[in-house]
């Protein structure tokens, strides 16, 4: 089994090294790491250019260019994918052992799976654990599962790549188009008859605080529209109504 991660980065200085080190570690030897930099003015492009140099085990591809933002950079990366599977680790976030790689293609073998997903924890700036995210995957996924809310952190679905590249995120969203990317493939995964896999692990460790949380109401406005593209405006409403109860 081989994995693609792929990282965006912009003036990520102060949190790449975490992510850089959690690729690093992986025990598992099949991976490639596709990093996709805006063209950062901090040490940020120094950090990937040595990063490349010194890792000997696993692929690493760099590309330094102007993107549209995030979405557009992780389009990038979905581009130049070559893994069975490919996830997102974008600076600060990180893979939650030395052999999540390992244990997932442990357990899932020669099984062509969608998707393959697990629960994730909180860390901190300084990469203590806060705690497990407050949603958490069901045992049991389908793309229905997210009217409930993302149920599943983006850094711990890992897609199909296949899949993936054939379901670009969609620009129109800036803060939530992977709410609406992790839909669309869990539909792609469906249609094509293959199963959404639950590792019943802690696959990552996701930094608190990330662009969504930063622009929260922008953010929760985007992602009202997604869940009425995929569920209906009644669906919506009536689970938005839930959420205040929980």
């Amino acid at each position: 089994m081989t994995f693609s991660i792929i990282t965006c980065t912009y003036n990520a200085a102060s949190t790449l090294a975490y992510t850089l080190e959690s690729v690093r570690r992986q025990t598992w030897d099949d991976v490639e790491h596709i990093i996709i930099d805006g063209v950062s003015s901090d040490e940020t492009t120094d950090m990937i250019a040595r990063y490349q140099q010194e890792e000997q085990r696993h692929k690493v591809t760099v590309i330094c260019e102007p993107d549209r933002g995030l979405y557009d950079a992780m389009n990038k990366g979905l581009s130049l994918a070559t893994g069975d599977y490919l996830v997102f680790i974008n600076a600060g976030d990180g893979l939650h052992s030395d052999h999540t790689l390992a244990d997932i293609a442990a357990q899932t073998g020669h099984r062509k799976c969608g998707v393959i997903y697990g629960d994730t924890t909180i860390i901190d700036s300084e990469g203590n654990s806060v705690g497990l995210r407050r949603l958490r995957p069901p045992k049991e996924l389908s793309w229905k599962s997210f009217a409930d809310g993302m149920l599943v952190c983006h850094q711990a679905f890992f897609a199909n790549t296949d899949i993936a590249k054939r379901t670009p995120y969609d620009l129109k969203y800036r803060l939530s188009a992977d709410v609406d990317w992790c839909i669309r493939v869990m539909k792609e995964a469906e249609r094509e008859h293959l199963p959404l896999h639950n590792t019943g692990e802690i696959l990552c460790n996701y930094l608190e605080g990330g662009m969504s949380v930063q622009n929260h109401r922008t953010s929760l406005l985007e992602r009202f529209n997604i869940m009425r593209r995929h569920y209906g405006l009644l669906t919506t409403i009536y689970k938005h109504i839930t959420f205040l109860f929980r």
